[in-house]
Order: structure tokens, then sequence, then C-alpha cells
């Protein structure tokens, strides 16, 4: 079985490019340099008509995931947005304080995007969590379809014990979704791991213009976009492995 490829994108360039290159699924963001925000409404429409599938974020500011009732309001009503565009599906997580999963606030927006017939993935909000092994439990009772995670760690790679283990848990009831430093030099060990789903951003840095835009802050040094050679990089080394391992 060849591993899955989700490529998570915030600009259209980068959207044509990550399925011209070979992803299988799409995660629209926004901001993807705050982590990925709630993409605009032009954006999902436009997605809708890529022919791969697109799942969207649903996260209404940068920072943690500890939301007041007026940030899950406005959730809600971008997770209609979504339904209303015919996106697949939608991204999201909540948290307590503590870092443990927000049962109420998750069980709320698994129902209405449930309800909307979405798909659901959690996303690395869990690896806030002290037990993950307990808070897999937790979103496979939700009804969630995927687990995005690092295994706790800062990278994907440097989780991938714990990626393991969470894949044997899970015994095909949820996809677990690893990423996190997901690039062609590092899926090796993943999929060796049994990995059979992987997240990226193939981002690069674009080149900076000398102009009245870059003069007045508007563009910035850091700005990044997904990169076409990066994507088919990773499509190739995934491809190979899995032959290697068949």
């Amino acid at each position: 079985m060849t591993p899955l490829l989700e490529i998570c994108v915030d600009t259209l360039n980068g959207l044509n490019a990550a399925i011209t290159c070979g992803a299988d699924r799409i995660e629209l963001c926004a901001a993807l340099s705050e982590g990925g925000l709630t993409p605009s409404r032009g954006f999902m429409a436009l997605a809708a008509e890529a022919g791969c599938p697109v799942r969207a974020m649903i996260r209404p500011r940068a920072g943690d995931f500890t939301y007041s009732g007026g940030e899950l309001a406005v959730m809600r009503a971008d997770i209609a947005a979504v339904a209303e565009a015919g996106l697949a599906g939608v991204v999201f997580g909540a948290n307590q304080a503590d870092g443990a999963l927000d049962l109420t606030a998750l069980e709320d927006l698994c129902r209405q995007a449930q309800d909307f017939g979405l798909e659901t993935a959690l996303h690395r909000s869990f690896d806030l969590t002290p037990d993950p092994s307990a808070a897999l439990e937790v979103a496979i009772a939700l009804g969630f379809d995927t687990v995005l995670t690092s295994g706790g760690a800062r990278s994907a790679p440097e989780g991938v014990a714990t990626l393991q283990a969470l894949v044997a848990q899970a015994a095909g009831r949820i996809e677990i979704l690893a990423g996190g430093g997901v690039r062609a030099d590092s899926a090796d060990g993943l999929i060796r791991a049994g990995v059979l789903a992987l997240h990226a951003s193939c981002r690069a840095p674009l080149p900076l213009r000398r102009d009245r835009a870059t003069e007045l802050g508007y563009v910035t040094p850091d700005l990044r976009d997904t990169d076409a050679a990066q994507v088919r990089a990773l499509r190739d080394r995934i491809t190979v492995l899995t032959g290697e391992i068949a």
C-alpha cells in the first residue's frame, strides 16, 4: 500500500504545485507562517474545483488551542462555510489549559462537521496532550477520521517511536498522519515504521524583490511558498520506498 501524501498550502500557486506534483490530499490554510489559519471562502471555492480531496483548516487565530465561546462560534460558522464550498473535510483541535483535549468543544465541532457529511481531522493540538495513547482513544470515540501528529516531538522523525506505537494502537480504526519536518530525506524512517500517511508543507523561501512593497514592509524576507520540486521529490521517495518494502 502506497502511503498517502497530504500537502498543506496557503496560496493558489501552492495548491496548483502540490496537486501537479503528486499530492493525494490537500490541507487548505491561510497563514502557514502562523501554523495555519482558516482559509478564505474564495480560496475554498477555488480549491473545491481542484480535482483533489481538500480539507480546510478551522483555526480562528494564531496561538494555542484553548478557545472561548465566541471563538468556537466562529469555528462552527467556518465549518458551515467549508460544507457550503463543497470541500471534503475540516481540520481542527481544541485543548484545555493543561493540554488535555477539550471534549466538550470537540464533541460539538465534530457533531456539526459530521452532520454536514465532512471528514474530520484532529490537528497537532493532539501533541499537547499528556497521554497520547488515551487521547487517541478519545479521538476514535469522537469519530475523527484522522489524527495529525508528530508523535509529541518537535518533528515527526524525532517522534517516530511514538508514531509507530500509535499506528499499532489505532489498528486501522483511524488514520495516523505524521506531520512536522517531513521531507524526502526524512520519509524513510517513518514509512519503515509503518506510517501510511505523511503530511508536509514542502515550502521554500521566495526571492525577495527590492521594490516599494518590500521597502514599506509588506513583503518580508521570510516569505515562503510551496515548492514543486520538494513535493515531487517527496512523492518520488514515497514511491521508491514503497517498492523496496514490498
